[in-house]
């Protein structure tokens, strides 16, 4: 049982990916139309599940066939123990959750019927966890996943990480303190186009990518429908979407970063890790919610396949 306020490793811990970051609980609404000032609608459908980057990226990996351990916080209240719960029951290994009687953060979601959404969070007065919550001596990783959301826990693991020669990922939604002081410590930046943009200031998204490329050995920018863009080493060049009818683009990128960090875990060559990481966060957006929405193995490479022979994911070049 992990106490308020230390996670407490087991001895001995190996995984293909640790997921370090944020853990929230969610509230989906899909509404027929956003609300406007001062109206009240019903919502269609509602799903309350556990969410957060790091924590679905966590799933997202063991939904592969892969082994992955969740190092951040949930609060004691029933959100964090429903949380608790769901990710015991996915096989996520929970030894490194913190829990404490401060929140658990929840996110509240619009789901719009073009399937873009809105969102509401709040944390209270939760604060991200001390550089030594959580012991993670006994954790053997192939490679470590960050979101940025728990920045002192994090720098630490990534300086440890790279004197021992441990793959690194981090997922960089936005520009903030976390990322900024992340970014350039990590092998593979997998990054939005906000926080490309944010970074770049008024630069195009190729001589932002450009210009992380020379400083980090793996950048990727995801651009939504449009594809993505990465560049590693001498190599790069630009992945198209994959066609699907999106209900709900929530959790995308989470799925997305878990299938890049667990590819990266089993020695996959990039080309091949974008392919499997876009295809995750596509079927992603096919299914209302986050959670509900990561996919199987099965589901991954049945669209993949499909790509493959429609010829509509074969847009990478260099």
């Amino acid at each position: 049982m992990v106490l308020p306020g230390k996670g407490m490793p087991r001895g001995g811990t190996s995984v293909d990916v640790l997921c370090v970051g944020h853990a929230s609980y969610d509230l989906l609404f899909a509404v027929p139309h956003h609300p406007a000032a001062d109206e009240k609608t019903t919502a269609d459908a509602f799903i309350a599940c556990g969410g957060g980057p790091a924590a679905n990226a966590a799933v997202a990996v063991v939904r592969q066939g892969y082994r992955s351990a969740f190092a951040g916080y949930l609060g004691n209240d029933v959100h964090g123990e429903k949380h608790f719960q769901e990710l015991l029951s996915e096989g996520v290994i929970c030894d490194f959750i913190v829990r404490g009687a401060s929140p658990t953060p929840i996110s509240a979601v619009l789901v719009k019927p073009d399937g873009q959404r809105a969102l509401v969070s709040y944390r209270g007065a939760t604060k991200p966890l001390a550089e030594d919550a959580v012991d993670l001596s006994a954790i053997a990783a192939k490679t470590i996943l960050f979101d940025g959301h728990e920045p002192f826990l994090s720098l630490a693991l990534a300086k440890t990480a790279r004197r021992k020669g441990i793959k690194t990922v981090l997922d960089a939604g936005s520009l903030h303190y976390g990322t900024r002081e992340l970014m350039f410590r990590v092998d593979h930046l997998v990054c939005s186009e906000k926080f490309a943009r944010q970074y770049g200031g008024g630069a195009s998204i190729e001589r932002t990518l450009a210009l992380l490329g020379a400083r980090i050995p793996s950048v990727v920018i995801t651009l939504g429908e449009k594809g993505l863009v990465w560049k590693a080493d001498r190599a790069g060049g630009f992945l198209s979407a994959c066609r699907i009818n999106a209900v709900d683009t929530t959790g995308a990128g989470d799925a997305f970063h878990g299938v890049y960090a667990a590819c990266i875990a089993a020695d996959m060559d990039l080309e091949h890790t974008l392919r499997h990481a876009a295809a995750a966060g596509a079927l992603c957006c096919t299914r209302m919610g986050a959670r509900p929405g990561i996919p199987s193995r099965q589901a991954l490479t049945a669209l993949l396949a499909e790509q493959a022979e429609a010829g509509s994911s074969a847009g990478t070049s260099t």
